[in-house]
């Protein structure tokens, strides 16, 4: 069952967004739900973005803001992902998760408390819902998150902030369901046989998703190779990114349909 929280308690709606199939159901869902309850100009859409992600992702996240009439803002680290990984001599991996909590949730961060501001005269904390397409069916670690839950990282003295994940319950079928019946723009990356738009070559993903990507996407995959040679540290512990091209080089195709990764 969908846990709806009183959207009128709150000064800002701020939704998540990749751009991806969850995010961008959550971001039509919560605005469903904020017409009906009059407060439709407190949502705003924010979309962390970063070099490494798919070629033409900013520009449908301006296309689905556009088509809720919400506000967008587009947020970035400053500093490439390849870069950091340099930098730090280690990819990512499912222990050192920075590839998320530097480039998305710290840029993110930033929003809230720009959005959020200390007044001077302040008699009660900002009211902050922060809203995302997390999915229970996505992992067994996504499916033991609260669906609504305190942001105590986030909350402060001057603000507090709440974490609802609207579509917590929802299969891959409802999804899409919601996409094709709302007509809800997706990028192209899901018609080539992405089941996920997230980094191009994610570190999550299996091999047949990361040579389609890389098939897709040649340049930044030789950037991949290169980084991997340079820190002498592979792309994950059982494969190496220039695997991957090697594959792309040689033809490889997906034989089958390419399921989603767990993260």
């Amino acid at each position: 069952m969908t846990i709806a929280p009183n959207l009128r308690d709150y000064d800002l709606i701020l939704v998540n967004t990749s751009g991806g199939k969850d995010s961008s159901v959550a971001a039509w869902m919560t605005m469903e739900i904020a017409k009906a309850q009059g407060v439709r100009d407190r949502v705003r859409l924010v979309h962390a973005t970063f070099p490494e992600e798919w070629p033409g992702t900013v520009a449908l996240v301006y296309e689905q803001a556009k088509q809720l009439d919400a506000l967008p803002k587009v947020v970035q680290r400053g500093e490439s992902l390849l870069n950091y990984v340099r930098r730090r001599g280690k990819w990512p991996s499912p222990r050192q998760r920075y590839c998320t909590s530097d480039f998305k949730r710290a840029p993110i961060d930033k929003v809230i408390t720009e959005w959020a501001p200390r007044y001077a005269k302040q008699v009660r904390p900002w009211r902050v819902l922060n809203v995302m397409g997390i999915r229970a069916a996505e992992s067994p670690a996504r499916a033991k998150r609260a669906q609504f839950a305190l942001d105590t990282r986030r909350s402060n003295r001057v603000r507090t902030v709440d974490t609802w994940l609207p579509i917590f319950d929802w299969s891959t079928e409802e999804v899409w369901g919601t996409i094709r019946a709302n007509q809800i723009p997706t990028h192209r990356a899901y018609a080539l046989g992405m089941p996920r738009l997230s980094c191009v070559l994610c570190i999550y993903a299996p091999k047949a998703a990361l040579v389609l990507a890389g098939r897709e996407n040649p340049e930044l995959l030789a950037q991949y190779v290169e980084v991997e040679r340079e820190t002498g540290h592979r792309f994950r512990q059982d494969l190496s990114i220039a695997e991957i091209q090697e594959a792309v080089a040689a033809g490889a195709q997906p034989t089958e349909k390419i399921e989603s990764w767990r993260m």
